[in-house]
């Protein structure tokens, strides 16, 4: 995968999520770049309603992260025109970044069971 295709900053998520998630989902790695900058251009507007709607857990001049709805990812999937598979691999991706901060802010656990009633949504903030 081109290393330039997983710049973080330029996405929302972190070069190695992307990596681990587009390992572990049904379209091809180099795809999944690509979809997140999709998805980024059409979730980025609803920042603010997002931000009214859903519980913030994750809140930096980076990003936002958000636990959602579980057909989330298939709305906008549907909105996008995607593949389940494809609304999917947003889904694993936005869910692998939830963990990795979880990770990092000794809140792993946490995150992990929440993922179980809900979804993560991770919006740039500065998004393409």
């Amino acid at each position: 995968m081109d290393e330039d295709a997983v710049d973080g900053s330029e996405l929302p998520l972190d070069g190695d999520v992307l990596v681990l998630a587009g390992a572990k989902a049904s379209v091809s790695p180099d795809r999944l770049p690509e979809l997140v900058r999709r998805a980024q251009r059409h979730l980025a507007p609803r920042l603010d309603e997002y931000e009214r709607t859903y519980e913030t857990v994750e809140d930096d001049e980076e990003r936002a992260v958000f636990l959602v709805p579980t057909d989330f990812w298939e709305e906008v999937g549907s909105e996008l025109g995607l593949e389940a598979r494809e609304a999917d691999a947003l889904r694993r991706a936005h869910a692998q970044q939830l963990r990795r901060i979880g990770s990092k802010a000794d809140r792993r656990e946490e995150f992990v069971t929440a993922l179980e009633i809900r979804e993560a949504l991770v919006v740039g903030r500065d998004s393409v």
